[in-house]
């Protein structure tokens, strides 16, 4: 199990330009469809803590990947596998950057990258969006506009969901203690 979690996540590592976001459909296919270590509504609970805990989105979805399916060595061998791919990529980069910084063709392949990445970007946000509420998406659409257009910090917002949502729990539960 600690070799099939290393492996998976070293290849989404080593197969995924555009940073963490990019490697989430990736993971949900690699975890949900093809090892079913995981099924999809803990998937999508577990992205949410990710995305809501510091550091990288897919390094974080890794840990709580391989906490789940093997314990905290389960956590280690899928960060390992998340992470080694780009830091043996950035090494190899730095060190023969200086001499293919100002090569046309390696620019010509970073500008061809672009859409590919912002489709991926993209893909995770369609996923989350199956199966939610109606009223989810609208709340997420406002944030967004709240975050884009007026320039509210997402920390705030961030910092408001969380007391709404345990303003509601609280609330639930005190009615469910009630009857």
């Amino acid at each position: 199990m600690l070799l099939q979690l290393f492996t998976t996540f070293f290849k989404i590592g080593l197969f995924c330009f555009g940073g963490g976001f990019a490697m989430i459909p990736l993971i949900e296919r690699e975890v949900i469809e093809r090892w079913q270590w995981i099924n999809r509504k803990d998937f999508l609970d577990m992205l949410v803590l990710a995305q809501s805990t510091p550091g990288p989105v897919a390094v974080n979805t890794a840990v709580f990947v391989g906490y789940k399916t093997a314990g905290v060595v389960g956590a280690i061998a899928a960060t390992l596998g998340t992470v080694l791919p780009s830091f043996i990529v950035i090494l190899v980069v730095a060190m023969f950057f200086a001499e293919v910084r100002d090569n046309r063709y390696v620019d010509a392949a970073f500008r061809a990258m672009r859409p590919a990445v912002v489709a991926l970007i993209i893909a995770p946000l369609v996923g989350l969006v199956r199966g939610s509420k109606w009223y989810m998406m609208a709340i997420s659409a406002a944030v967004a506009l709240l975050v884009w257009y007026c320039g509210l910090s997402p920390v705030y917002l961030i910092a408001a969901g969380v007391v709404v949502g345990l303003a509601i729990a609280l609330y639930s539960y005190r009615k469910g203690v009630q009857q």
